[in-house]
């Protein structure tokens, strides 16, 4: 985990990368709670991608939070797709609800 500012970033490789990823917005909450509970997610949709390492950066941008959730693929990946699953991921309004109720408080 790297904080710089109003940034966090959630990594397993430094410095993160985003081979792949999409952006999203959020109401401002916790950011360390609401980066693990979509990198959970993410990890859970796309374990399967060979060389598959999850990144989420949230930023603090006034009064919300802009999310970008991705990562690092070693190898061949499709991109499209992958971000097309990862965009799906971020607009599903149920885990949208569960990620802002488990990441409540503190931003």
């Amino acid at each position: 985990m790297l904080r710089e500012g109003d940034t966090l970033t959630l990594a397993r490789h430094l410095p993160a990368r985003f081979d792949i990823g999409v952006a999203a917005v959020f109401p401002m909450t916790g950011r360390l709670r609401l980066a693990q509970e979509v990198r959970q997610d993410m990890w859970r949709a796309l374990q399967h991608v060979r060389g598959f390492s999850p990144v989420i950066r949230v930023e603090a941008q006034g009064d919300r939070l802009l999310l970008r959730a991705g990562g690092r693929v070693v190898g061949p990946a499709p991109k499209a797709v992958l971000e097309a699953r990862i965009a799906a991921l971020l607009d599903d309004p149920d885990k949208r609800a569960r990620w802002g109720r488990s990441a409540g408080g503190r931003a």
